[in-house]
């Protein structure tokens, strides 16, 4: 039986699914949190986390970061309501197996789960085609080593203020205060030598993170 670990953020959402798998899987523990999760994951060794992308503290590839290097049996089924393309770019470079979204049926999920179980990666046709061109992008850009020594968290505000989102909306998108926000901005400034908003939005755009 496939043992699996839930995260996400909605309690109501996260006992519907666990009343799903009720039927040919274990659901070993649940999370609505990042820094829950990763301390139930680490306790309980499922064989499929099936986790939402964004949560307080981080998100699903926060979690998948903590957990894949020192879990390389685990796998990890990204269930989300967001079909962005940054969202699913993001969470399958940490490491994700498979993205779908929230409004999968029953049948579809448990066989995504059992599907990644297996070793497949598990996408909608045009999630897919995300993965599949920003793959091909990486093959052919260079490293870019200003980007590089940015976090996981500090990439995101940075897309979202360079695509003119304030602090107080992207703090609501992120799940995190308007103060993290200033935080993160701050020191993307410092961390790029750059001095204004102004000039974050044209770095930015010079990259093609927009």
């Amino acid at each position: 039986m496939i043992r699996v670990f839930l995260v996400d953020d909605h309690r109501l959402f996260l006992s519907g699914v666990k009343s799903e798998l009720r039927v040919g899987f274990e659901v070993v523990g649940t999370a609505s949190d990042v820094d829950t999760a990763i301390a139930g994951i680490r306790r309980t060794r499922p064989d499929v986390v099936l986790l939402d992308v964004h949560m307080p503290g981080g998100g699903g590839r926060t979690v998948i970061e903590a957990i894949a290097k020192e879990r390389p049996d685990t796998q990890f089924l990204a269930l989300s309501v967001s079909d962005a393309a940054e969202d699913v770019i993001a969470i399958v470079r940490a490491g994700a197996r498979g993205y779908v979204t929230k409004s999968i049926s029953p049948a579809e999920l448990t066989d995504a789960i059992r599907r990644v179980h297996d070793g497949d990666a598990v996408f909608s046709p045009r999630l897919a085609g995300f993965v599949l061109d920003a793959f091909a992008s990486d093959a052919i850009q260079p490293v870019d080593p200003e980007l590089d020594q940015l976090t996981t968290r500090e990439r995101e505000v940075l897309r979202h203020i360079a695509r003119g989102f304030t602090y107080k909306v992207i703090g609501q998108r992120l799940h995190i205060s308007v103060k993290t926000v200033e935080t993160h901005v701050s020191a993307v400034l410092r961390k790029l030598q750059l001095s204004n908003r102004h000039e974050l939005t044209r770095w930015a755009t010079d990259r093609r993170l927009v």
